[in-house]
């Protein structure tokens, strides 16, 4: 079979960034169109409190299983470098110690959080009504776990050497594989809202399964030979250096969240449930901001490796506009049909106009402030690529201390309202950081380069 890796060193970026991100965008669509068929077989066939239980996870969801992803696209940056440097001797050391500290992590964290689970839940003063829907779903997904860094390893690192479709490919077939075990589990055996958590894991497990099949069948330059097989403590130590901040910054923007959700729980399973469907309307949109950001990690580090750092600002400049355009589209899509997009997870909508009109106002508030989100990914991501890590850390906390302060001070005075607010003002602390954050990158490059 012909390989699909792709170089982004040469040619125009924005022809380049919008071809490499296509694949991820329908990858991320895929990855949240079952997510949010997930949520609404949920809310449909167990009701608002199984729906407001499974939404009161989503926080500490986040905090670890974006620490897991993370940590794998910090791995693919050095394999990013290297393949755009046409170092096959160090992209293949590089993706060796990276299954090596995948496995240990994988193993370490799934005991560790598992152990954790329940005291996490009652620390986030998750309502008593809702807390056995909470731990039956969170646990179930937290022993999955090496199934989530499987994936995610190996899509991130066909990634890295420029395929953007083999992913793809598998994630639709996952996709459709979780919304029919969905179904099975819970309308046919009964496992309630286990039976959600279960069919996540297992088409998880299997759309790895398949990635590590293909590397094995169509990627010879991912091909590990015995003599490369030796665990490289160096090596090991580097890509850590990398995939650790960027583990870490997604923790760090989480614990600001698990603040704002703790808050949030306190205003009863109505708020909670409309916050649930209303992010994952929000998450389901702002699919291609987020495939623009993991489009630049690879752009960024594939031209910095190849050392052509002129195409860096080219490249941003394209992925701007095209996530701004896509910004203002979405907003126009929330004015016109937010009220039917939150319906879809209710079995009478008016039943519950309350939680519809609750969903609706907060998705048109987040919906203003996707162009600040757009800059957040594509800078973030960008900077990530370019090999600094730690800068992205600092933007993590910055989001942290914006959430924080919203569940702190905006939710108690404000209630729903300043729940609304949290992310557009984590995205602006973000951003005011990351702009000046990336202008000292390049400088630094610059000099150094020379």
């Amino acid at each position: 079979m012909k390989s699909t890796a792709k170089n982004l060193t040469t040619g125009s970026p924005m022809r380049l960034i919008s071809g490499f991100c296509l694949p991820l965008l329908l990858g991320n669509l895929f990855q949240q169109f079952y997510s949010l068929v997930d949520t609404m077989i949920v809310g449909r066939f167990l009701g608002v409190k199984a729906l407001a239980g499974v939404g009161s996870t989503g926080c500490i969801n986040f905090l670890i299983i974006g620490f897991c992803m993370g940590v794998c696209g910090g791995f693919a940056i050095p394999v990013s470098h290297t393949f755009g440097a046409k170092d096959e001797t160090g992209l293949k050391r590089n993706l060796v110690n990276s299954y090596y500290l995948s496995a240990i992590f994988s193993v370490v964290m799934t005991i560790i959080v598992s152990v954790l689970c329940r005291p996490m839940l009652i620390l986030l003063r998750t309502p008593q009504d809702i807390m056995d829907y909470a731990f039956s779903y969170i646990f179930i997904i937290f022993l999955g776990i090496p199934a989530t860094f499987l994936y995610n390893i190996l899509s991130s690192m066909i990634r890295a050497i420029g395929d953007s479709r083999t992913p793809l490919i598998f994630l639709i077939i996952s996709s459709f594989l979780n919304i029919g075990l969905d179904l099975l589990f819970i309308v046919t055996f009964k496992m309630g809202v286990a039976g959600a958590a279960l069919a996540t894991v297992l088409s998880q497990l299997i759309s790895g399964l398949l990635c590590m099949l293909v590397v094995m069948k169509r990627f010879t330059i991912m091909h590990i030979g015995r003599e490369e097989r030796k665990p490289d403590r160096r090596c090991m130590g580097r890509l850590c250096r990398m995939g650790v901040p960027m583990g870490l910054q997604y923790s760090i923007t989480a614990i600001g969240t698990v603040v704002l959700q703790s808050s949030v729980n306190t205003l009863g399973a109505i708020v909670v449930a409309s916050i649930t469907a209303s992010n994952k309307v929000s998450l389901f949109l702002s699919c291609p901001l987020d495939a623009l950001g993991a489009t630049m990690a690879t752009y960024g580090g594939q031209n910095v490796g190849a050392k052509k750092l002129d195409r860096l600002d080219d490249g941003l400049k394209a992925a701007s506009v095209l996530g701004i355009a896509y910004s203002l589209l979405a907003l126009i899509l929330l004015f016109f049909f937010r009220f039917d997009l939150v319906a879809l997870f209710l079995d009478d909508a008016a039943a519950n106009a309350e939680m519809l009109e609750n969903s609706g106002r907060f998705l048109m508030i987040v919906g203003s402030f996707y162009i600040l989100l757009a800059f957040v990914n594509i800078v973030r991501f960008m900077i990530q690529g370019m090999g600094f890590p730690f800068l992205a850390i600092l933007a993590g906390v910055l989001e942290m201390i914006a959430r924080g302060i919203a569940g702190i001070w905006l939710v108690p005075f404000f209630g729903f309202t300043g729940a609304c607010f949290a992310s557009p003002l984590a995205w602006m602390f973000a951003d005011a950081f990351l702009i000046p954050a990336y202008i000292y990158v390049r400088r630094r490059l610059d000099r150094a380069f020379a």
